[in-house]
């Protein structure tokens, strides 16, 4: 994925494709290519696929938050001259579509969120102080995926890489904190934006109970399951995310 990403300012992002401006955000171990499937399908279908690279290191520690993280996205969306978007989040990227759509509800016409925070957090923490301890990160890296093979080498490594960088696990932990004092079950009843939630039913980080109470409080939603499958089921079943999304947006003629 690397050799397609632009440089603009201070904006890195993919973009595939031309139609309808489908934006995807990624979690905070995430990176780019953990959408390859979708980044690969959805330009052949109408859509513009762009993913930016948010800015989850980069920003002063006081503004590593999830709200700053959604007027990221705002003003990526405002230089790329888009209207009428749909924003596509997995993990803490779902967490930032659902508080971009609250902040700028004008902007976005469709919200898919897969795994997502803004309800429920698993102390995301709570094991980082054992960083040296490779084979702890290698199975905290599997604990993501009902597959523990889908977590490979060059993710473990990644993952390992991150909580071994000082600045990196201090601002990891921030956003994480951040995003639990943005808990938004207040908010969800007044977004009228229609909504697709697709979820594994083996997700343990963000278990289907929260897919379930997503469901309950956003007025117009629709919740889809993937079995055999965890946190990020867009990495772990690729074509079953697709096909589900595609029926969605046809569905709702987006």
């Amino acid at each position: 994925m690397e050799e397609h990403l632009i440089e603009e300012g201070k904006f890195r992002y993919i973009e595939k494709g031309e139609g309808t401006p489908m934006i995807i955000l990624h979690g905070l171990m995430g990176g780019l290519s953990n959408f390859q499937g979708v980044s690969e399908y959805f330009p052949t279908k109408g859509y513009k696929v762009l993913i930016p690279e948010l800015p989850i290191y980069d920003m002063p520690i006081l503004k590593t938050t999830v709200k700053n993280f959604a007027k990221f996205l705002e003003d990526f969306i405002e230089y790329k001259g888009l209207k009428d978007v749909i924003l596509l989040g997995n993990s803490l990227g779902g967490h930032i579509g659902l508080l971009h759509t609250k902040m700028f509800p004008k902007m976005v016409k469709a919200l898919v969120i897969t795994g997502s925070s803004g309800l429920y957090e698993s102390a995301m923490g709570d094991g980082y102080p054992k960083r040296g301890d490779y084979e702890f990160i290698k199975k905290k890296a599997q604990d993501v995926f009902y597959d523990p093979e889908v977590a490979t080498k060059e993710i473990v490594d990644e993952v390992f890489a991150t909580v071994n960088d000082r600045m990196k696990l201090v601002k990891t932990l921030a956003i994480a904190k951040s995003a639990i004092r943005h808990n938004m079950s207040k908010d969800l009843p007044h977004m009228k934006t229609p909504t697709c939630i697709i979820w594994g039913e083996n997700d343990t980080v963000t278990p289907p109970n929260v897919a379930k109470e997503f469901h309950e409080l956003l007025p117009d939603s629709d919740l889809y399951w993937i079995e055999k499958c965890g946190h990020a089921p867009m990495m772990e079943h690729p074509e079953d995310f697709n096909r589900i999304l595609d029926a969605w947006l046809k569905k709702r003629n987006f």
